[in-house]
């Protein structure tokens, strides 16, 4: 731990995101998922039997595909044909992954494309600043496609309400937690 007299070093600079991972039930299923359906190729994989983290024995296939700005989404398959668990103690539509596209077109694109392939979705949803539609790869994992409908100057105005709009929330949530206590 760094002393109190001296200045912490300023945070580095975060680029983008590298990958995100999630557990998959089937390498191969997840493959054709995101690949044939949705346009992601299959960039890297990597097998061992110990996890460099840790040491530990458990072999697995950790495979990830490309996005358009270089980052990945990826997945580890641990051959026991499971998928992960959702969190008991969240709603179904809360954790999921959201993909930027271009276009509202190609929102309804993507929705002609997953609903032939038997894949059902939701949307499409407007959030005001974007449109998303809504559906679950083969593991259960929520997706989100977005297209942005706000422009740059409006996304600028919004950036200047966000501390705002968070401190209303924070004394909502207050509110909602004394009541909480009181019942």
């Amino acid at each position: 731990m760094q002393s109190s007299t001296q200045p912490l070093p300023a945070p580095a600079r975060i680029q983008q995101l590298h990958h995100y991972a999630y557990r998959c039930r089937d390498a191969e299923e997840t493959r054709h998922f995101y690949e044939d359906i949705l346009g992601l190729p299959l960039y890297h994989i990597i097998q061992s039997d110990h996890v460099p983290s840790t040491g530990e024995y458990c072999p697995y296939t950790h495979i990830f595909f490309q996005l358009i700005d270089g980052s990945y989404i990826a997945f580890f398959d641990l051959g026991d044909d499971e998928a992960a668990n959702p969190s008991a103690n969240t709603p179904a539509w809360v954790n999921h992954i959201s993909f930027r596209v271009d276009t509202v077109q190609d929102l309804e694109s993507t929705m002609t494309r997953l609903q032939a392939n038997g894949i059902n979705v939701i949307g499409i949803t407007d959030h005001r600043i974007f449109k998303s539609i809504y559906f679950f790869d083969p593991n259960g994992i929520r997706l989100e496609l977005c297209a942005q409908v706000a422009n740059a100057f409006q996304m600028l105005q919004e950036s200047k309400t966000a501390h705002a709009s968070l401190k209303e929330w924070n004394k909502r949530k207050a509110q909602m937690r004394e009541k909480r206590k009181n019942n």
